[in-house]
């Protein structure tokens, strides 16, 4: 009886050990300090000189499909023009207009934050842009995607969570050293943790627009919406969510059909890319939802081949930080990211990195005996958590064990990643810790198309 007994437990252990067969946990440890914040008179923040100089540049996809730009900057002496001039090589001067606001948060009032729209771009063309007319003018440039299709190749990088700290400027170096030249940044949420500080401290997003100036403006930044956006402080009688975000970021909703700045989508090159809020209601009837459920089967894989989601809070995570916050809003939507074959689903919210296999936790049924519930699943999209920017409250080094299954990489380091867009069947993507060489790959793997090429495409089974 007690060897029967015995051979049960035994049973039961070998099966928890197939059933929690994990990938890989990275054996690289970062040595151990605090993350700090950079010091309001470090070069990262550095103003520019001249009256009323333009600041906190940066721009976004203006439109639907890439042919706009949404210009955005600070004037702090006065208002001033908020007009930008633009132009490409062998063309006409055009000038664009756009208009200012202000906002106050508790006992801090921002500068003039301006928002300029401009139009009828070229694709694949390089655009010089002024702002500061009238006053300082300074002159920025960028670059703008081809032509949207199938077979377009583009680059995307990747960062979340960046804050402020002396981690954060590495990041940023690192990515912009990176000789996998990413083109637009996708941000997963995040951004100045000026809640992290007395009162909110607004001026800490003033800091970060200067800091991250160097990058954003001259790539376009796509915006998510994180826990640090929300800014909800009714004990300083900050009653309004997302006050600082919305008057900052702005993005093209409306262009997508969305009721509200922090859902929409944007076309650009071969990608169709969903951008979600972890933070605004998503139950059945919500805007969010309601906008989901008509905008996913509105994705035409025969002219954007590559479906990819943005949102804050991850769906699939093994670290003790943040464990299965994200599960009410995977139990609303995963089953509609398996019908429509969403290639990859990139969050952030945990200070760390890891990329799952394809996964789906959608096959539960006792009836008719599907009861393993996270099962593989090559209609699923692969999950990447990359909160790893280097933000002020340090990295998440608590992870679950045993690593479950559907766990493929992980590793507590700052780092970005990068999303490399071969055509309509490969994409190679790659992570980088930010304390290896610009070119070392850290975690990588080919992504084949979901729709155009579903073969096998997991590191396990490659391996």
């Amino acid at each position: 009886m007690i060897i029967k007994s015995s051979l049960h437990l035994l049973g039961l252990v070998l099966n928890l050990a197939v059933v929690c067969n994990g990938g890989i946990t990275s054996p690289f440890v970062r040595k151990a300090e605090k993350t700090v914040d950079m010091p309001y008179e470090s070069d990262a923040f550095q103003v520019p000189h001249g009256y009323n100089a333009p600041q906190q540049v940066h721009i976004t996809q203006g439109d639907h499909k890439g042919k706009a730009m949404i210009v955005s900057w600070v004037t702090v002496d006065e208002k001033g023009s908020s007009k930008v001039l633009f132009w490409s090589e062998g063309q006409k001067k055009r000038m664009a207009e756009g208009k200012a606001k202000t906002y106050t948060y508790h006992d801090y009032t921002s500068g003039y934050i301006h928002h300029c729209t401009i139009r009828n771009l070229e694709y694949n063309t390089k655009y010089y842009y002024v702002v500061g007319i009238g006053h300082t003018e300074r002159l920025f440039w960028f670059v703008t995607p081809p032509e949207v299709g199938p077979d377009v190749t583009y680059t995307f990088g990747l960062m979340g969570d960046l804050g402020q700290t002396f981690d954060s400027n590495s990041t940023l170096t690192h990515y912009e050293e990176n000789p996998l030249k990413g083109q637009t940044v996708l941000n997963l949420g995040d951004l100045s943790y000026a809640d992290n500080h007395p009162n909110h401290d607004n001026v800490k997003w003033d800091t970060f627009g200067r800091f991250i100036e160097r990058s954003a403006a001259y790539q376009p930044w796509i915006w998510t919406a994180g826990n640090h956006e929300i800014d909800y402080a009714p004990e300083i009688g900050e009653y309004k969510p997302f006050k600082p975000y919305t008057h900052r970021y702005n993005v093209p909703h409306k262009a997508s059909g969305s009721p509200a700045p922090f859902f929409y989508s944007i076309k650009r090159a071969s990608a169709y890319i969903i951008v979600l809020s972890s933070y605004t209601a998503y139950g059945k009837y919500t805007p969010q939802y309601q906008w989901l459920e008509q905008e996913l089967p509105k994705v035409n894989r025969s002219e954007t081949s590559w479906l990819i989601v943005l949102l804050h809070s991850p769906w699939y995570n093994s670290y003790n930080y943040h464990y299965m916050e994200g599960e009410s809003m995977r139990v609303m939507f995963e089953l509609w990211f398996v019908q429509h074959k969403v290639d990859v689903v990139f969050a952030g919210h945990v200070h760390a990195y890891e990329r799952s296999e394809r996964v789906s936790n959608i096959a539960y049924n006792i009836e008719n005996g599907k009861c393993s519930p996270v099962v593989k699943d090559q209609s699923a999209p692969v999950y990447i958590t990359i909160g790893d920017g280097g933000n002020i409250e340090g990295l998440a080094t608590n992870m679950r064990e045993p690593q479950p299954d559907y766990s493929a990489y992980r590793e507590a380091s700052f780092g970005h990643a990068i999303f490399d867009i071969k055509n309509r069947t490969h994409a190679f993507y790659s992570w980088h810790r930010n304390d290896d060489g610009v070119a070392v790959k850290a975690d990588s793997m080919w992504f084949f198309n979901r729709y155009h090429h579903p073969v096998d495409d997991s590191t396990s089974s490659q391996s």
